[in-house]
């Protein structure tokens, strides 16, 4: 390993207290004040170490106490020499909202020290947090994007960082913030101190420490404690479906399984946005959750969803970290996770305290590898079965509704409440068939429960044997999409049944932007939606799509106040039609 020079594999309970870690007694304080005991693995093995001053890569999953690990050893380093104004820290993070939860463990922990701390990221205005790096501070919680921003602006000096942490670097890894790492971490001094915390360790992210890291010393929490812990109270199950059967297979599915609260996973923000809608459509109450959204919006979200107001809340992984809710039954995988290790951690979010969770994957026929690699950690199959038919939705409903009844002839307490019925349905048994009232009193409480099972057809689930793709050099430009299909995916002809017309937006293939990013823009921006969506063409400086014209000037008001991989854009009619 070339960037590893010690590696500690840990399991198990610490074996060290806080007070044996060296720390300041303020900081001490602060954490018996927010009730912490003793150090996790990561933090035990990573305190020391990182008060030393030597670069570290740490390995561990979401949950196991890293902003702690890396958060105290800065605050305990703090003096205020030399200049005041400028951070002596940076932790850069890959969302918002991370941003601020870690922002907000530094102040707990650093409040008695005075600690100055601001966290810098988009979809706030900019103004407030220049004023705050204007006052003076000790530490830098930052998105990339935003980070980059402040520094072009002049208001983010990095010349006397001592720390700089990559969190989630797996995380940032796939959202496309390497090359942002890359530029910011060229504009602190070259003697600084480099801590990357990472949950997986692709070869991008080992070569991104081999590049930037000085002898890292290398810390792993075994994966495989996730999995022991937490994969045996998880009934897990997969179905193997065609990419445009996937709505309709997780709906025949929802209806089968009947969950009191689920979180179903999606790859993209665009995926999030249509699967909320087509949910909906279909009569649940589904919220989505992404990096989209507002703190506020978030809370609202995630209030719904503990309250039972909603019953599927459908997120991206970044979105969905740190998320912990009592009620959560079933997890799904609408979008099987890039790595194995995302699996365990999405999985591990049911199945606690004792409970039996479910675990779902609607795995396409390309993805059988990947679905074989989550089993090779898993050390076990997961069982593949066949999409329910509406017949099986029907039998499983009565079921329930049977069931729910039953229930109610066994248990005490529910038996006397039964008993203020009795006159009602006597007067009914004077004037009609027993079986006549129990058929009526089975059906209403079935409707009233389960609802009307529908008929959506014979729909076929089994996938067909999927063609090799052509390669080509006529035909299809690499980056033309010929509009979504009703699952939001690409697919072979997709001409609008109304009058189109066609946008000109100003970023291209140099800015990096693909069709899904334009997808992406336009129906977590504006109005529309996966089908309203034509023809995308994606040109070297600038991209064309097709709309309906009724939607089009509304599209482009709202497009013109975004931006679309971290560019600015303009967006209007093309001239050139």
């Amino acid at each position: 390993m070339p960037y590893a020079q010690a590696v500690t594999s840990l399991s198990g309970e610490p074996q060290t207290a806080f007070s044996d870690l060296g720390l300041r007694d303020s900081l001490l304080r602060a954490l018996t004040a927010q009730g912490y005991e003793e150090p996790t693995p990561i933090q035990a093995a990573a305190i020391p170490v990182l008060k030393t001053g030597s670069d570290v890569v740490g390995q561990a999953a979401t949950g196991t106490g890293k902003t702690a690990a890396f958060a105290l050893p800065i605050l305990d380093g703090l003096n205020h020499s030399g200049d005041d104004r400028k951070p002596k820290a940076l932790v850069l993070v890959p969302t918002r909202e991370l941003a601020l939860q870690v922002s907000q463990a530094f102040h707990a922990y650093g409040r008695d020290l005075g600690a100055r701390l601001v966290a810098v990221y988009g979809g706030a205005p900019a103004r407030h947090q220049i004023d705050a790096l204007k006052r003076g501070v000790d530490v830098v919680v930052a998105t990339p994007g935003r980070a980059l921003d402040l520094i072009d602006r002049k208001a983010l000096k990095l010349d006397a960082v001592r720390t700089v942490v990559l969190d989630e670097a797996d995380e940032m890894l796939e959202m496309g913030f390497i090359e942002d790492i890359e530029s910011i971490l060229a504009l602190t001094p070259a003697d600084r101190q480099t801590v990357l915390f990472s949950a997986t360790m692709p070869k991008r992210i080992a070569a991104l420490a081999d590049r930037h890291l000085r002898d890292p010393q290398r810390i792993s929490i075994a994966s495989k404690e996730s999995v022991a812990d937490e994969v045996p109270r998880v009934r897990q199950t997969s179905y193997v479906v065609t990419r445009n059967t996937k709505p309709a297979a997780l709906g025949r599915v929802l209806d089968a399984e009947d969950p009191k609260a689920a979180i179903v996973f999606c790859r993209t923000r665009g995926g999030v946005d249509e699967l909320t809608d087509q949910l909906k459509a279909q009569g649940y109450q589904a919220e989505a959750l992404h990096g989209g959204l507002t703190q506020e919006q978030r809370d609202r979200v995630m209030g719904r969803l503990r309250s039972g107001a909603t019953e599927i809340l459908v997120a991206t992984d970044v979105a969905a970290r740190g998320l912990d809710v009592d009620r959560l039954t079933h997890v799904v995988n609408y979008d099987l996770p890039v790595s194995p290790e995302a699996y365990i951690h999405r999985i591990g979010r049911v199945g606690r305290a004792g409970r039996e969770g479910v675990a779902i994957s609607l795995v396409e026929p390309r993805e059988r590898r990947l679905l074989a690699a989550i089993e090779k950690l898993l050390r076990g199959r997961i069982p593949t079965a066949p999409i329910p038919t509406a017949a099986d939705v029907r039998s499983m409903r009565l079921q329930r509704t049977s069931d729910a009844i039953g229930s109610l002839l066994v248990d005490d307490l529910a038996r006397e409440r039964l008993e203020s019925y009795r006159d009602a349905v006597e007067g009914l048994l004077d004037e009609n068939d027993v079986l006549d009232v129990v058929l009526a009193a089975f059906a209403f409480a079935h409707e009233a429960t389960q609802g009307v099972a529908g008929d959506d057809g014979d729909i076929d689930f089994n996938p067909p044997q999927e063609p090799k793709a052509k390669t080509g050099k006529k035909g299809r430009d690499k980056d033309r999409f010929d509009g979504p299909d009703k699952n939001g995916k690409n697919k072979k002809k997709n001409r609008l049944d109304v009058p189109t017309e066609r946008l000109f937006v100003s970023v291209g293939r140099r800015s990096g932007v693909t069709p899904a990013d334009i997808v992406g823009a336009l129906t977590g921006e504006t109005d529309l939606r996966g089908r309203d969506i034509g023809v995308i063409t994606v040109h070297d400086s600038y991209s064309l799509v097709e709309v309906p014209d009724k939607l089009a000037r509304k599209a482009i008001k709202d497009l013109n106040r975004c931006t679309i991989k971290g560019n600015r854009v303009k967006v209007r009619l093309d001239r050139g039609r």
